[in-house]
């Protein structure tokens, strides 16, 4: 059993005592909130009406007495002035109601002197029932790890059964991380009962400076008499907790970034820069980074860029000369005596000298294999035939493969043999959790080719196996993603409810793995990083391609989930990340970034700070980044976003854009311009007006669910508008 600290256990006792005087109790939103004064430290006590009781420490000096000197109410507000002999406290309480059931508890604190931290304990107890000293029971569900989201999602089991959702807004102590050089990583957590947020320690003899205002706690939290009684339930409970905290939680300012122009310039330095290039046996190749020419060319390169400028294409009418180099070289990678496609180059793979597990020639990573055939057939879905007999010629090695390991993929196997190279990701962790769904995925494209039912069996069995991985199913952020369409897509054909519940799984191991804040210190002041998005459950960094493919991921199931009954939640939290990263992503480009900031010195290949190719790797605040290299295969960034947030109206000679996703946009001659909005009515988006030619734009009038919405001149002689979202857009020009 874990030795609990005497904090704890004093803390709790003190909060429990029969003869506590609160220093006031109050009702709202069905709860009851007492404040409580004990000498060093000053609390919030929430009972909800079944007896679950949780309090939540406002303020702490050590080893000294609390005065609380004034509060007041404003605006809606309770506000506490506490004077301690560190400084003065400031302490804002927002209680939830019926309409906003969030609790907000802000702590902003003025040294009197500068002060280091060497210590700061977890501020939740889960208390016992009143008049006890023993503690709750209880289990944490979901917390924050690395520098994702300040998250604790907990759940109390006895004396009463409850569930909480706490969220620590950690944009707000960028002052006291950039003055103590400290990063906000791993601070929200622990381990039952000593859980909750915890200030860095300040090690570094960097201290706070006195006089000086630093907001030391920002939590947001929402809590449920529900227990989840199985999986479904907690996801569902999951979502719309996180959803309500989002509603409230202070969010960044975006700007708007020319992806027409953005792109041009990438598409300029991917076709002409030699260090995107290799060449083997008369056939060009992407490189997977700027000058790695150590590597052999991957499939899953040439597939990773080749699909986005398709959609690019597609969206203008352009012809690439570039798209026939890389189909050409596609056929090389089937490898007939095995019947299936390969990673590297057969006739580069002897260059591989091992140095990472997976960088053999017959060593095969689980989701290696299933990502080129996912591209493979939408191509072939296209018309493409070299694609589509690629595809189907590689399909029973696929089968073979995923039967053999019961649909329960490892880490590295041997094409050769399907001896497992890797079994797990670290030990009792499992192998590549989700590549089940990413399978699944692939079947349902052969399904939709060929029409041949063992297919879609093949995907329902394999969906069975992400049942039951809870928040440990997601091993790659895009292949999480496909899972999610996936999972979405075989409810629409079967209408069995597992298939949905399925997909909301995927996507709460998604959202799990974000972060809801931005790195407002060292570099990180250089560049947006609210919601961004980490590659792989552990990364310590968020990454271009995962980032990329999540994003057209999540475009394709809203997609899919127009006309379905799908949680608010998740076309609310989709519709946000999506808006984000329309801006965030321009940053992944070392040219929008400060030279100081870029790693001197890469993982693979070169880093040139003037090409428009971005980095793979943005990292905390204090780390440089571009440490691991210049991602030719992230590429896909801006084509992707282009095709998706900018509608032609060649007519007006406009383009429309939006940063919400958009629904039902068809273009007609003489007729006004007409869709639909992503997103919740509770927010809202932007919307412009972005001039094609010379000539000003005509005069528009926008409508938002037939309210006309005006709009304001921006540079370029564009016109930009705020709408909210889940609207009906109506646009006509003279």
């Amino acid at each position: 059993m874990k030795a609990i600290s005497s904090w704890l256990l004093n803390s709790n006792a003190v909060l429990n005592r029969d003869n506590r005087q609160p220093l006031q109790k109050m009702q709202a939103g069905g709860y009851s909130f007492e404040i409580i004064h004990a000498n060093d430290s000053l609390w919030t006590v929430v009972d909800w009406p079944k007896g679950s009781r949780v309090a939540f420490r406002l303020a702490y000096s050590p080893d000294d007495t609390l005065d609380v000197k004034k509060t007041t109410e404003r605006q809606g507000l309770i506000i506490m002035s506490v004077v301690s002999r560190m400084g003065d406290y400031e302490i804002a309480i927002k209680l939830p109601n019926e309409q906003r059931p969030v609790l907000r508890l802000t702590t902003t604190l003025t040294p009197s002197i500068p002060l280091l931290f060497p210590f700061w304990p977890r501020d939740i107890v889960p208390l016992g029932a009143d008049s006890s000293d023993v503690l709750a029971e209880g289990e944490v569900i979901a917390s924050q790890v690395g520098t994702r989201s300040g998250q604790l999602y907990f759940k109390m089991t006895r004396p009463h059964a409850g569930s909480v959702f706490y969220l620590q807004n950690l944009t707000a102590l960028a002052d006291y991380n950039q003055d103590t050089e400290t990063s906000v990583g791993d601070t929200v957590g622990g381990e039952w009962p000593e859980i909750g947020f915890a200030l860095p320690p300040t090690l570094k003899n960097k201290p706070l400076q006195a006089g000086k205002a630093y907001v030391l706690n920002d939590a947001f939290i929402v809590f449920s008499e529900e227990l989840p009684a199985d999986e479904q339930a907690m996801v569902r409970q999951y979502l719309d907790m996180l959803a309500l905290i989002y509603l409230e939680l202070p969010k960044p300012k975006t700007t708007y970034k020319n992806w027409a122009d953005i792109l041009q310039r990438g598409l300029h330095d991917l076709i002409d820069s030699p260090g995107c290039w290799s060449q083997v046996a008369g056939d060009h190749y992407f490189n997977a980074y700027v000058s790695d020419y150590a590597t052999p060319p991957e499939i899953m390169v040439q597939l990773a860029v080749l699909l986005p400028l398709l959609d690019y294409v597609e969206w203008n009418g352009a012809k690439l000369e570039v798209m026939k180099d890389i189909k050409k070289g596609l056929p090389a990678f089937f490898a007939e005596k095995y019947d299936t496609v390969m990673r590297w180059h057969p006739k580069m793979a002897d260059k591989l000298e091992g140095e990472e597990e997976q960088k053999q020639p017959l060593v095969m990573d689980s989701w290696y294999l299933h990502h080129p055939l996912l591209n493979l057939s939408r191509l072939a879905l296209k018309g493409d035939d070299a694609a589509k007999k690629l595809f189907l010629d590689s399909l029973e090695f696929s089968i073979k493969v995923a039967r053999r390991f019961d649909y329960t993929w490892p880490v590295f196997y041997k094409i050769d043999t399907l001896e497992i190279v890797k079994a797990e990701t670290q030990p009792g962790k499992g192998g590549e959790k989700d590549v089940p769904g990413l399978y699944a995925h692939v079947m349902l494209q052969a399904w939709e080719l060929t029409g041949e039912k063992r297919y879609l069996a093949e995907a329902e069995k394999a969906a069975h196996r992400l049942s039951g991985l809870g928040f440990g199913l997601f091993y790659q952020a895009n292949n999480t993603a496909f899972s999610a369409g996936a999972m979405l897509r075989l409810y629409k054909i079967t209408r069995k409810e597992i298939y949905k519940d399925l997909s909301y799984l995927c996507l709460a191991n998604i959202f799990k793995n974000m972060r809801l804040w931005d790195c407002n210190y060292g570099y990180g002041r250089n560049f947006p990083s609210f919601f961004a998005l980490f590659p792989l459950a552990d990364a310590p960094y968020t990454a271009v391609y995962e980032e990329q493919e999540v994003f057209c991921a999540f475009h394709d199931y809203l997609r899919h989930a127009e006309g379905e009954d799908i949680l608010p939640s998740i076309r609310l939290l989709m519709a946000e990340y999506i808006r984000f990263l329309v801006e965030r992503a321009s940053y992944y480009y070392p040219t929008m970034l400060p030279q100081e900031m870029l790693s001197e010195k890469t993982k693979i290949g070169e880093l040139d700070p003037n090409l428009w190719i971005a980095l793979e790797d943005l990292h905390d605040g204090w780390e440089k980044s571009g440490s691991v290299g210049q991602e030719v295969y992230g590429a896909g960034n801006a084509f992707g976003i282009l095709p998706r947030h900018y509608m032609q109206v060649k007519e007006a000679g406009l383009m429309v854009y939006t940063d919400y996703p958009t629904y039902g946009f068809s273009p007609e001659k003489h007729c006004p311009v007409k869709f639909k909005l992503g997103g919740d009515s509770r927010l809202s988006c932007r919307l412009m007006l972005v001039k094609t030619g010379k000539a000003k734009l005509p005069d528009v009038t926008v409508k938002a669910d037939n309210e006309e919405i005006k709009g304001k001149k921006v540079t370029g002689g564009n016109l930009e508008f705020e709408v909210p979202g889940d609207a009906r857009i109506h646009i006509d020009w003279k």
